[in-house]
């Protein structure tokens, strides 16, 4: 069934721009999933809480709120860092309990997963989880089922999608804007910014594309999703992609290496252009979801 678009800002109305991080730290991404091993992740020094404390300081710093999609894996072993979040004024989302993407579990391990999570970042924080993301963009065709399992786990909304074509993840025939996947629902599909550039759709969305590309051409094309999108500009990192000491992992391969650790020294500096460039705020506060409506 084609998805029902969920028009979030009308054509005369401002852009909203959304920003979002994904707290998990330097040894959980999947471009090194192939060298480090789950059961190996607590022999890691964490490093995540410090680095998602800086991202917390610098938005103080621009009056911009966020959301925060933390792995419930993060949220066991720091949970000071998860009721700072809220306390600080940002929205407390899921990303599943331990990075595992949804295209790699059965239906009852996904079910297991972001219930699991939920409550742990509910008990955690105190305040009810509306938001999910998941690993790597990972809910596609492939997975029909995702959407009406997470909005039967008390979830309002995702951000799981990146509408591109790429080697890990992405359909570029996705819906760009915000859509209700599930026929009579409420639930809503919210994904990640990206325009059109030479005829084909390119990611505007953060992450490793933010920081490969010129602050200038990001700015553009950035501009240009707020005039095509008619809905919030959704924008992700990670709090690693400011941690310009982290130790480096051995055994990966060049190309994954290349993107993890590219361009992190001038992270900092880019997004701190990039919020004093537009107002930012919270998914839920741009979807007007739940309590932030």
């Amino acid at each position: 069934m084609v998805a029902e678009q969920l028009s979030i800002v009308n054509d005369a109305a401002p852009a909203r721009f959304a920003m979002s991080v994904d707290v998990e730290d330097y040894f959980q991404v999947w471009a090194f999933s192939d060298v480090i091993a789950r059961k190996n992740w607590d022999g890691f020094a964490l490093r995540v809480g410090e680095t998602t404390r800086a991202c917390l300081d610098l938005f103080d710093r621009r009056g911009t709120h966020a959301t925060f999609f933390v792995l419930g894996w993060v949220a066991e072993r720091d949970p000071a860092l998860v009721r700072e979040i809220v306390g600080r004024g940002h929205e407390l989302a899921s990303h599943g309990y331990d990075h595992a993407k949804p295209t790699t579990q059965t239906q009852e391990e996904f079910r297991d997963d972001i219930g699991r999570s939920k409550a742990i970042l509910e008990d955690i924080a105190g305040v009810g989880v509306n938001g999910y993301r998941a690993a790597g963009f990972s809910i596609d065709r492939t997975t029909p089922w995702a959407h009406e399992m997470l909005a039967e786990a008390g979830y309002q909304y995702s951000s799981s999608s990146h509408p591109i074509a790429h080697d890990h993840y992405g359909d570029a025939s996705a819906p760009q804007t915000p859509h209700r996947p599930i026929a009579g629902a409420d639930f809503i599909e919210a994904p990640v910014a990206t325009t059109q550039m030479f005829g084909r759709r390119v990611s505007c969305a953060g992450g490793g594309w933010f920081r490969a590309t010129p602050y200038a051409v990001s700015e553009k094309l950035i501009s240009r999703a707020a005039r095509e999108l008619g809905g919030p500009v959704i924008f992700y990192f990670h709090p690693w992609e400011i941690d310009v000491d982290q130790p480096r992992i051995a055994g990966a391969s060049q190309k994954s290496k290349l993107r993890h650790y590219l361009n992190l020294k001038s992270m900092p500096r880019k997004l701190d252009r990039l919020l004093t460039r537009w107002s930012w705020d919270r998914v839920d506060v741009a979807l007007n979801i739940g309590s932030a409506s």
